[in-house]
């Protein structure tokens, strides 16, 4: 098993962190990891890219131009990285400030509306966790118990406290991703 991700969107919504909860899950499993960020010097508010990859076998380079599946946020990620979805990958985004949607029907597209989601729950923060319970609903590719103990890992000991509405985030994200179907969003548009 190897899965390529790219997670992309603006500093400040947690691309980094959500990248890394994902190494460090995939860690726990005894997996080969690799995290690679990119981001603008301006950071929050700017756009901010992780390419994260785990694997069964050793990773020969974690520089990657197609990946299994992308995770997009905003509209510049998707213009930069819907194309670079392989055939038959997965693309998972939220259509907040999304202007146009992806067109390609040579992979599955889901849509998740965490930024919408996190606002109901009165915390903009766990934003990433719902996008990423999104995602584990369409690939568990890292058991749930993994998630939570790389969340321990990857937040300081002073918020741990707040590892339950991280659960409850990423059980949100799970009951609420929709598949998203192409003809039916351009005949309404």
């Amino acid at each position: 098993m190897s899965e390529e991700i790219i997670i992309a969107g603006f500093g400040g919504q947690g691309v980094l962190s959500m990248g890394k909860i994902l190494a460090y899950s995939g860690i726990m499993q005894d997996q080969e990891v690799s995290w690679m960020p990119s981001y603008g010097p301006e950071m929050r508010g700017g756009t901010a890219n992780v390419t994260v990859i785990l694997s069964d076998e050793r990773i020969s380079s974690p520089y990657l131009k197609v990946y299994d599946t992308a995770i997009i946020l905003n509209q510049q990620s998707m213009d930069k990285f819907e194309n670079t979805v392989k055939p038959d990958g997965i693309l998972l985004y939220d259509p907040n400030g999304i202007t146009h949607h992806p067109t390609r029907k040579d992979i599955k597209i889901y849509q998740i509306e965490g930024a919408k989601l996190a606002a109901e729950m009165d915390n903009k923060k766990i934003f990433n966790m719902i996008v990423l319970g999104a995602f584990l609903k369409i690939k568990p590719i890292v058991k749930l118990e993994n998630v939570i103990k790389g969340l321990k890992k990857s937040l300081s000991e002073r918020y741990h406290h707040l590892i339950p509405l991280n659960k409850e985030a990423i059980d949100t994200g799970m009951k609420h991703l929709k598949k998203f179907n192409i003809e039916k969003h351009i005949i309404h548009n």
